[in-house]
């Protein structure tokens, strides 16, 4: 793993970025105060490095249909890697499974699950997730409303020094 160094045209580049994926390089430049080829170089550094995964439209689960969102409490019968491996192969291939976290304390994991409905939810849960091998304790919450939702992430910590593993470092 290699670090990478950034100043504060990249720090205000990602912010930016996080806010609006679509802006054009030329509108980048404008609010951070750098020419449409340097921001298209800054941003390709930032690709290749992986400190930008990718880019996509987010959309709203309700105007899609999905009135349901669930968080999903998971636990195994047996550890070890192959069990986890395969929980884990499972899942990745089921669609209502927006997120999945492996996580300490009561259950193993921790997934967030969308669904058009409570019968369609149900249906989810006794036909595809209690049926991998392995799963034996599986709790939900339903999301009763959204209270905050964000995408962009916090980036005032990489300019301040502090000793970290962090492979982004601030260059003033």
């Amino acid at each position: 793993m290699s670090t990478i160094s950034v100043d504060r045209h990249d720090l205000a580049l990602l912010a930016e970025l996080q806010r609006d994926g679509r802006a054009t390089n030329s509108a980048l430049g404008e609010k951070v105060h750098l020419s449409t080829s340097q921001v298209s170089r800054r941003i390709q550094r930032l690709e290749e490095a992986r400190v930008i995964d990718h880019y996509a439209a987010m959309l709203d689960p309700l105007v899609v249909g999905l009135g349901v969102m669930a968080f999903v409490h998971v636990t195994l019968d047996r550890h070890g890697t192959a069990w986890g491996d395969t929980f884990e192969q499972a899942i990745s291939d089921l669609p209502e499974v927006l997120e999945c976290f492996s996580v300490t304390g009561e259950a193993d994991y921790v997934m967030r699950v969308v669904s058009h409905d409570l019968a369609s939810f149900s249906e989810f849960m006794m036909k595809e997730l209690l049926r991998i091998p392995g799963v034996t304790n599986v709790k939900s919450n339903i999301s009763l409303k959204k209270v905050k939702q964000v995408t962009e992430l916090p980036l005032d910590h990489i300019a301040q020094p502090r000793p970290s593993k962090m492979r982004v470092h601030f260059a003033q």
